[in-house]
């Protein structure tokens, strides 16, 4: 589904890990990451294992340093596979549990407040399509993928709280 390597120093030098999948620990293959290659596919990067931390969507291609994909430091510790769908659809919803307004999309939403009259968004149900919350609008801030499934509470994604500022599909 897709291929990445993480190199230990910049440039693509020193110890490197190729991965094919996800992977929640990548601890016991490399101490720290510099520069990664995308070579086939999309791929979400954590800065602490099991998915956790700030995350980070890298494309097929080159990063020969950390900030070339707006890392701050060099710890990059687990990565999932983005596989790419052909439709998106994700309900929203302004309470947890799937409570209160549902709000409905199938396109990108740069400002969740100027199109639904809130930016509170406590649970959704992904139909189709990968998607990034984003904490501010005009995709900016801290940034959260949401896969297909149900998501009962924001903290479920990795939400620190219930704001999200704009949406976006992960198209290919």
């Amino acid at each position: 589904m897709g291929k990445i390597i993480f190199y230990e120093d910049k440039n693509f030098e020193g110890h490197h890990y190729e991965c094919s999948g996800d992977c929640a620990d990548m601890l016991c293959y490399v101490n720290r990451c510099n520069s990664i290659s995308v070579e086939v596919g999309w791929f979400m990067v954590y800065e602490q294992p099991h998915y956790k931390g700030q995350q980070y969507l890298l494309q097929k291609g080159d990063y020969p340093e950390y900030d070339c994909w707006m890392g701050k430091n060099d710890s990059v510790c687990s990565c999932q596979v983005i596989p790419m769908q052909s439709s998106h659809e994700v309900k929203l919803f302004e309470r947890m549990e799937y409570g209160g307004q549902m709000m409905g999309l199938v396109e990108d939403c740069p400002c969740v407040m100027d199109r639904f009259h809130t930016n509170h968004i406590f649970s959704c149900k992904v139909i189709g399509g990968n998607w990034l919350f984003y904490e501010h609008s005009n995709y900016r801030g801290r940034m959260y993928l949401i896969r297909p499934g149900e998501y009962t509470r924001f903290t479920e994604w990795g939400g620190r709280n219930a704001l999200v500022g704009s949406i976006k599909r992960i198209l290919d």
